[in-house]
């Protein structure tokens, strides 16, 4: 099955050219690129957390297959869906699912099924699509699509995802996006903020569950990102960097209400 872009031209531009202008604007060129197990990513709409997103992945050295860990804002589907035959298109065009490997997540994770309707209309995934062809010419992916699962099943996920990955040659990129505090003043977002991307630099995948459900932070993509602590971590990550971290206040020059965007590298 062809998946539709759900989201473009409302997140980023629905034109090839002027998707493909968009992202060389964030996208800056870097000579050395940075060998990663992971990626944390932002999924808001491009001019809010395009910048980070961005620069997130320029610095990497990206490999042909990614899977990519986001969450099921519309709470569709099955918690731990897997789009596992077919394809997705973009504005640059499709791209392949690595049917493959998604077998082998599946069979590997038994809480994760093979469903295509949490898919469907989530742009949490999508909007990292683009970024990811821009820097790679042959990408294929498997997108997995969270909800709804305790720590323990994610944890069991992230154990299952190094597992596979790491069995896999070349290994495949992981990465989780997500947004940050949502809609709280900009001081107020930036210090939750902190505390939950401690807890993400230290490779905490238990900590961060614990303190964004104990502080109350509106941490949208929190369920990827401790699967994919836990995967990298048991895949050797020995250090996390935060790239860069805005608010969407920085864009619009309105601190009242904002959401905040982060990006870690995994390494």
């Amino acid at each position: 099955m062809r998946r539709a872009p759900a989201v473009a031209g409302q997140f980023y531009p629905g034109q090839q050219a002027a998707l493909q202008q968009m992202l060389a604007q964030m996208m800056p060129k870097v000579d050395d690129l940075q060998p990663a197990l992971g990626v944390m990513s932002p999924h808001a709409g491009y001019i809010y957390s395009g910048m980070v997103a961005g620069k997130t992945f320029a610095g990497v050295s990206i490999p042909e297959t990614v899977v990519i860990v986001g969450p099921n804002h519309h709470g569709q589907g099955h918690p731990a869906a897997v789009y596992g035959r077919g394809s997705w298109v973009t504005p640059l065009g499709e791209v392949t699912i690595d049917e493959a490997l998604a077998d082998r997540i599946l069979r590997e994770a038994p809480l994760t099924s093979d469903d295509q309707l949490a898919h469907r209309f989530e742009h949490s995934l999508e909007v990292q699509v683009p970024f990811l062809q821009a820097a790679v010419s042959n990408l294929s992916i498997v997108p997995l699509c969270l909800g709804r699962l305790t720590l323990s099943q994610l944890l069991e996920l992230g154990d299952a995802l190094a597992k596979v990955l790491s069995d896999t040659d070349p290994r495949p990129l992981l990465v989780a996006s997500t947004d940050m505090t949502h809609y709280e003043p900009g001081p107020v977002a930036r210090k939750q903020d902190l505390q939950a991307l401690d807890r993400v630099l230290a490779l905490d995948p238990a900590g961060l569950y614990r303190v964004v459900g104990e502080q109350h932070i509106s941490m949208c993509g929190v369920l990827p990102v401790v699967a994919t602590l836990r995967a990298v971590k048991m895949m050797g990550a020995r250090r996390a960097e935060l790239v860069e971290y805005r608010n969407s206040g920085d864009v619009t020059g309105d601190q009242s209400a904002v959401v905040g965007y982060a990006g870690v590298v995994f390494s």
